[in-house]
Order: structure tokens, then C-alpha cells, then sequence
């Protein structure tokens, strides 16, 4: 007689709320026939009326002191709601009324900061007019520097021998050391006037700096003041008062806008007092400089020519040596095919004096075919060392010829490079070189 399988599991603790677990997976075997006191001490996964009377009991307690707290948290919330609102509500007023005080200073040390910027911008002017000349005789220099710089730095791509000291370069290097003593003649001429209206634009921007930071600061308050509950362009900052550094005190940011206007008066009356001539340095620095492009350019002139006649001749030399590459290459393919027509012959004998050598016993004799067949396999040995000998030798020629071509290309080719930096880069480029007028800074 089969009896059907229950699942059973042991009895759970009950330690607070009961907790339903899954009963473990049990693999089911074949029933076995069992008698009753084969399942003492278990149980099927229902709960016992004593269990469920405890959880009824723990679930009402559980209820009833989460219904008190919440009671005592709703009475706290409401007294709470009222004192943070009022508390709320007189900071919110007491900062707009910092803020409009605070926009009355910022506006006065603003106007402040503003008509001495405009004092500033117009003796700048001034000085800039007198200095306007010299500026611009400078700035024609650095392109005179620059043009005779990239005269030489393209001339160091010269390649092999023609990457040398010449005429030109030694001019190039004198019109360089030049550019660079009118330079400082003019620097020096024009030192206070430009040291002027640096410190002029310095103090200028150093009030323009602290104009624009409280012409921002005046909006940011503006808005501020403007900000109230129903504003509809407020949004939540979280971090804004944790991230923001405070790096003055009220006192201290008064005292450095103080010290920009007083800065700016002594600026002021430095500008008023300075003045400078420089029509005679601009003269001389002019003639000097022109007279020295002439003599890059003659130097130049001279050395392209003496480039094009060498180029002329290496082309020449270099055509003649490709004609007896190409006659020597013909000379080594007839060597080769004479060496290749003596391999027929050479299989022919060798094949002969292998068949006699199978000759059986007496018959083996040395004859004279065998003498005559030992003397062609000895000729035509030595026809093919002479042969190989002498292709070894056009091999050699014609390596000589393809070194002597490759030393020409090359040298032609160092040519080709040096006339064209001289001749299409540095000359077309010193076509650039400023004229008299912009040397004089006009």
C-alpha cells in the first residue's frame, strides 16, 4: 500500500514578527511505506494557533506606540513651522535692507573708478600719439629681424657641401647683429615713453578690473534686493553658502579701491610731464638698414649665379655618366647570356664522360674521346671563369657608375635645393624688406 509524500520542515523560531520562509527544496524519492512514528518531532509549514495569537498581539502593540510618536512628532512640527517661518521672514528684511546700503557704496566708488579711467584713457592718447612713429619703426624692424632670420634658418637646409659659410650668409649675420643695435637704439630712445603708457595701461586696467567687478557686484545685489518669496526666478543653491570664500572685510574693500584712485592720480600726473623727440635717431637707423639690404642683396645675386654654372655642369657630367650605366648594364646581359649558352655544352660533355664512366671492366679505358671529353669539360671551365671574371668586373664598373651617379644626383640635387632657398625663397621673400618710409615709421 502507497501512502502520498507531505513536505515537512522543523519547527521555526518565532522571535518578534514571525517571518514565512520558503520551505527548502526536497527532492522527492519513490514512496516508501512509513508507519506514524516515522514523522515525530515534525510538522507540515502551518503555524500553530499558539503563534498566531502572539503575532496578533505583537502586531496591535507595535500599532498603538507608532500611532503615539507620530501624534508627538505632528504637535512638534506645527510649533516649528511657525518659529522657523518668522524667523525666516525678519532675516529676509533685514538683508534687503543691508543690500540697498550696500549698492549706494558700490555706485559712488564706481563713479569714482570711472572718471579716472577716463582721465587715464586720454593721456594714454597722448602718449600714444608721441610714441606712434618709434612704434611703428620698431615693428618694421622685427620684420626686417624676421626676413634676415628666415634668410638663414632656410639656408641651414642646404644639403651636403653646399651647406656653407659664403658671402651671403656673412652679410645675412651682419644685417642680423644690425636689426638688433637699431632695436636697441630704439628701445632707448623710447624707453620712459613706453614704460609711460605701460604703467598707464597697467593702472587703467587694474581700475577697469575693479569697475568691472563692482559693476558686477552692483547687479548681483540689484537682483538680490529685487529677489522676495514670490519671485518666480528663484532656485535652490545648496552649496552656495558652503562654497563661497569671503577674502575681504568692509574696511579692507574700501581701502583697495583707495589706494587704485591714488595710484592712478600719481599715473596721471606722471603723464602729464613727459615728452620725447626722435626724428634724427629714425634717420639714421633708416640709412643704415637700407644700406645694408643692398649689399644682402648683391651677395645674393652673386652666389645664385655661381650656382646655376655649377648645377650646369653636374647636369652634363651626370647625363654622360647614365650613358654608361645603360652601356654597361647591355655589357653585363651579353656577359650573363654567354655564361648561360656554355651550360649546354657543359651538360652535354658532362653527361658523355658520366655514360663512359659505366663502361664494365677492361672497357673502362681511357682513350682518346675520354682525353678529348676531359679536355672540353677543362676549356669550358675555364671560358666560364674568364667569363664570371669579367662580369664581375663590369659589376664592379657599373657599381662604380651608380655610385658616381648617386654622388652626382646628390650634389646636383644639393644644388637644385640651395638655388632654390636662395634664389625662390630668400630673395622673393627680401622682396618683403620695408622701404624707407615704413623704416622711418611713417
Amino acid at each position: 500500500m502507497e501512502m502520498s509524500l507531505n513536505v515537512v520542515v522543523p519547527r521555526p523560531r518565532c522571535e518578534g514578527h514571525p517571518v514565512a520562509t520558503d520551505p527548502p527544496p526536497v527532492h522527492r524519492e519513490a514512496p516508501q511505506p512509513s508507519s506514524g512514528s516515522a514523522t515525530a518531532g515534525y510538522r507540515t509549514a502551518k503555524y500553530s494557533t499558539g503563534e498566531w495569537f502572539s503575532n496578533y498581539l505583537s502586531n496591535l502593540q507595535q500599532a498603538g506606540t507608532d500611532r503615539n510618536q507620530a501624534r508627538s512628532i505632528q504637535q512638534e512640527s506645527r510649533t516649528m513651522k511657525q518659529d522657523t517661518e518668522s524667523l525666516a521672514l525678519s532675516r529676509q528684511a533685514e538683508g534687503t535692507r543691508l543690500l540697498g546700503e550696500r549698492l549706494q557704496d558700490i555706485h559712488y566708488w564706481k563713479s569714482e573708478l570711472q572718471r579716472h579711467i577716463a582721465l587715464l584713457q586720454a593721456g594714454t592718447d597722448t602718449l600714444v600719439g608721441l610714441r606712434t612713429r618709434l612704434d611703428r619703426a620698431l615693428d618694421t624692424t622685427d620684420t626686417s629681424y624676421t626676413i634676415a632670420m628666415d634668410n638663414l634658418n632656410c639656408r641651414t637646409r642646404r644639403l651636403g657641401s653646399d651647406l656653407v659659410r659664403d658671402a651671403v650668409e656673412d652679410e645675412l649675420l651682419k644685417e642680423v647683429d644690425l636689426i638688433r643695435r637699431v632695436q636697441e637704439i630704439l628701445k632707448g630712445t623710447t624707453v620712459q615713453v613706453i614704460n609711460q603708457i605701460k604703467i598707464n595701461r597697467e593702472t587703467k586696467q587694474t581700475l577697469e578690473f575693479d569697475w568691472s567687478d563692482k559693476y558686477m557686484a552692483h547687479g548681483f545685489d540689484e537682483r538680490s534686493g529685487r529677489h522676495n518669496n514670490l519671485s518666480p526666478d528663484t532656485r535652490f543653491h545648496p552649496s552656495s553658502a558652503t562654497l563661497q570664500e569671503q577674502v575681504c572685510n568692509p574696511s579692507t574693500w574700501t581701502k583697495f579701491t583707495q589706494d587704485n584712485l591714488a595710484k592712478a592720480m600719481q599715473v596721471e600726473l606722471a603723464t602729464n610731464n613727459l615728452r620725447l623727440l626722435v626724428e634724427q635717431v629714425l634717420q639714421d637707423t633708416t640709412e643704415d638698414l637700407r644700406a645694408q639690404c643692398c649689399s644682402v642683396d648683391r651677395a645674393f645675386s652673386q652666389r645664385c649665379g655661381d650656382m646655376c654654372e655649377a648645377k650646369f655642369q653636374l647636369e652634363n657630367k651626370l647625363s654622360q655618366v647614365l650613358e654608361l650605366i645603360g652601356v654597361q648594364e647591355k655589357n653585363i646581359g651579353m656577359l650573363q647570356q654567354a655564361i648561360h649558352n656554355k651550360e649546354a655544352p657543359l651538360r652535354v660533355v658532362q653527361s658523355r664522360l658520366y655514360l663512359r664512366s659505366l663502361r664494365p671492366n677492361m672497357e673502362l679505358c681511357r682513350d682518346e674521346p675520354q682525353i678529348s671529353l676531359e679536355n672540353e669539360v677543362s676549356q669550358i671551365d675555364a671560358s666560364l671563369a674568364c667569363l664570371q671574371q669579367q662580369l664581375s668586373e663590369a659589376r664592379d664598373s657599373l657599381s662604380n657608375l651608380e655610385d658616381s651617379r648617386v654622388t652626382l644626383e646628390k650634389d646636383l640635387n644639393g644644388k637644385t635645393q640651395s638655388l632654390f632657398i636662395d634664389r625662390e625663397k630668400c630673395m622673393t621673400q627680401r622682396r618683403r624688406y620695408p622701404t624707407v618710409s615704413e623704416l622711418s615709421g611713417y
